[in-house]
């Protein structure tokens, strides 16, 4: 029989505590899931709550889902602005934990939702200028916080077609979601690269004031992973540059974070809220826009019916593409939220190109 060094059985040991002893953490989405397993890369992997291709706005917890909360000594997550119906399931069952609701975290640029007015097509001669405005006063020095945002009440919107997935047992609490309003801070603030950096940060320290012997590894990942954001914006900008003229319509207002930092401007959508159903006269009215204002594509998105974007489009000379914000159709994990910002430049720059 052999026998290790009592060197190497201690190495052995200390390794495998080190692994029993990472921090428990449970994220909602997967682009946020993404962003913690690179700050945790060889220290311990998240959970996931929500998985790609479930829409966040209709989400009712399962059994094993609200294990991982209980278990938890970290819960990041979006916010009550994008799942209102988690923040009293959070405080219940990860009551103990620590709690990161990024969309309040100091750093963050936050948007207002737009309204049907915000989408009224501009001419030639003005459009991508005005629009613009507001995203000069979000530039990188004026990202000392939003705070003022908390004020906003929960938005959020009614299910989608995907909660039918899950039991009837897991819909309680589920029928005054429908009652949540498109107004307030728009949820979709991952959307923004610049968003994700401050997050990788903020997550690193929480990481490192829960678990202190892992801290230059959470500090050194989050550099890291704020590096290859670097890259990754300035080669989306150089994309995107030769079709910030391009006019587009998007299934639902989701994009608008993305688009201010990358100089787009949405023409229209064909819902304004996430969980709102186009009605008939919107539909008519979305094909109007279409017809009447030089539209170069329109996108739709994996968890949505492409039926409505063919029948709005329908004999009209206009190209269609599909835009994913929450990566439906990529691997979960550390890659996912820059795969889902690289292909949402491919997409865009695909279908607004002038010349295909």
């Amino acid at each position: 029989m052999r026998i290790l060094p009592a060197s190497f059985v201690a190495l052995l040991g200390a390794g495998i505590a080190a692994q029993a002893e990472a921090p428990r953490v449970t994220t909602d989405i997967a682009p946020v899931h993404s962003l913690v397993s690179k700050v945790m890369e060889g220290v311990g992997t998240p959970d996931l709550l929500i998985k790609p291709g479930v829409s966040p706005h209709g989400y009712a917890l399962r059994p094993s889902e609200a294990r991982s909360l209980q278990d938890a000594d970290l819960v990041v997550w979006i916010g009550p602005k994008l799942t209102p119906q988690l923040e009293k399931t959070i405080e219940s069952l990860a009551g103990d934990a620590h709690h990161m609701a990024l969309l309040n975290q100091e750093g963050t640029v936050a948007h207002d939702y737009r309204s049907s007015d915000d989408f009224e097509v501009a001419s030639d001669d003005d459009h991508g200028h005005d629009d613009h405005a507001e995203h000069d006063d979000h530039g990188d020095e004026e990202h000392a916080g939003h705070d003022d945002h908390d004020d906003h009440g929960d938005e959020e919107h009614a299910g989608h077609d995907e909660h039918e997935e899950h039991g009837d047992e897991d819909h309680a609490g589920h029928d005054d979601h429908d009652h949540h309003d498109h107004s307030g801070t728009d949820s979709h603030a991952w959307l923004d690269p610049e968003n994700a950096r401050v997050w990788l940060g903020l997550i690193a320290a929480e990481l490192s004031e829960i678990d202190p012997d892992n801290a230059a590894t959470y500090a050194e990942n989050a550099k890291s992973a704020q590096a290859e954001l670097d890259v990754l914006e300035a080669d989306i900008a150089a994309k995107l540059e030769p079709v910030h003229a391009s006019r587009f319509v998007v299934f639902h207002d989701a994009y608008q974070y993305f688009e201010k930092r990358f100089d787009l401007k949405a023409a229209g959508a064909i819902r304004v809220g996430d969980a709102s159903s186009a009605s008939a006269a919107r539909l008519r009215e979305v094909r109007t826009t279409l017809s009447d204002n030089k539209i170069e594509c329109v996108f739709s998105e994996p968890q949505f019916p492409d039926e409505i974007v063919a029948s709005v489009s329908e004999g009209l000379d206009i190209k269609t593409a599909e835009v994913d914000p929450h990566g439906a159709t990529q691997e979960i994990g550390p890659g996912l939220y820059y795969a889902v910002l690289s292909n949402l430049a491919d997409n865009f720059a695909a279908c607004l190109d002038h010349d295909h």
